[in-house]
């Protein structure tokens, strides 16, 4: 800080101090927190107009007997960095909007359950066939050779009222999106 700023003329308000450490300091200090935030130049324009903050609620620190205010600013600035820093590692780190976008939305209890019901009546219209393969397919999760085995009829069968079954429900069930790939 120059000798004219630790001189406060009647005219010069704390105001007109602040302004001309901005001046003469701003800059400075910016550049300073820029490498101390890894180039965020929000983050370092924030701890800048914190940095002035503090300078206007410490004015015995602008008074003091020193050459330049410059390393008080400097250290309070530095310290500022540290604390955000801290206090971005304890917290979880946050995420986009794109990631919320994208992620799959689940819904709520009641939902879920009003629509086990409804696949649940779908399933009951199907002839007995039909649901022991769906049973066997797609709720045990048995192979079409494993389904074969355990129903006693071939593979093909397996694969015809699987194909079928999933066929009907579509039809029962409107926006139901069954597995298009078929039984596995």
């Amino acid at each position: 800080m120059t000798t004219a700023t630790k001189t406060e003329g009647p005219d010069r308000t704390a105001a007109h101090v602040l302004a001309e450490l901005q001046r003469e300091h701003g800059r400075p200090l910016l550049s300073f927190l820029l490498r101390l935030c890894d180039g965020d130049r929000q983050r370092a324009e924030d701890l800048v107009q914190e940095t002035f903050v503090r300078a206007w609620q410490h004015p015995e620190a602008l008074r003091a007997d020193y050459e330049s205010v410059r390393p008080w600013l400097f250290t309070v600035g530095r310290r500022l960095a540290i604390d955000a820093r801290r206090a971005r590692l304890a917290r979880p780190p946050e995420i986009g909007g794109t990631v919320l976008e994208s992620a799959r939305v689940c819904a709520d209890h009641a939902e879920r359950s009003a629509a086990a019901l409804d696949v649940r009546e779908a399933v009951a219209t199907l002839s007995p066939e039909h649901r022991a393969v769906l049973l066997q397919v797609y709720f045990r999760g048995a192979s079409v050779a494993e389904a074969a085995a355990a129903l006693g009829i071939p593979p093909g069968t397996v694969k015809s009222r699987a194909y079928y079954a999933l066929r009907a429900l579509r039809r029962v069930l409107p926006g139901y999106e069954a597995n298009t790939a078929g039984p596995h």
